[in-house]
């Protein structure tokens, strides 16, 4: 009923969900932190921390440096220009100076943030007056 293929046996050699990162309480990195999963930050990290997976900042923790990652969760304190690909969660406990670029924004009441703001790419059909415009397709469709 069922057979097997000689040796041929999967591999799991290949990591395809690397394991979490974690910087405790009570510990300090000061550097540059690079990693392809996801971090959890509950500790300081002086420099630059760029990770392919999400992004936790827990309410001990403090980034003073550069983000750049997939999705972020802050609930700690960051000084930093924030990059997030998709999704930036700050929580109540969350302080935030810096600029932030990121595709989504989530913001719970009691949450800080000082600096500017990026989301997404420009909104397409709002003119700089906040009407809409009308695209050339719709024009010579309705006519």
């Amino acid at each position: 009923m069922f057979k097997k293929n000689g040796n041929k046996m999967a591999r799991n050699n290949e990591v395809e969900n690397p394991a979490i990162n974690i910087i405790r309480k009570g510990t300090e990195i000061k550097g540059d932190v690079t990693c392809a999963g996801d971090i959890r930050i509950d500790g300081v990290l002086n420099g630059t921390l760029s990770s392919e997976g999400k992004v936790v900042v827990g309410q001990s923790g403090v980034i003073e440096g550069e983000v750049t990652c997939k999705n972020a969760d802050i609930s700690g304190n960051i000084k930093a220009n924030i990059v997030v690909r998709e999704l930036l969660q700050l929580k109540a406990t969350a302080n935030i100076a810096g600029d932030i670029n990121t595709n989504k924004l989530s913001i719970e009441p009691g949450a800080n943030f000082t600096g500017t703001c990026n989301m997404g790419s420009v909104v397409k059909g709002i003119n700089n007056d906040g009407r809409q415009e009308k695209s050339q397709q719709e024009i010579e469709q309705y006519a």
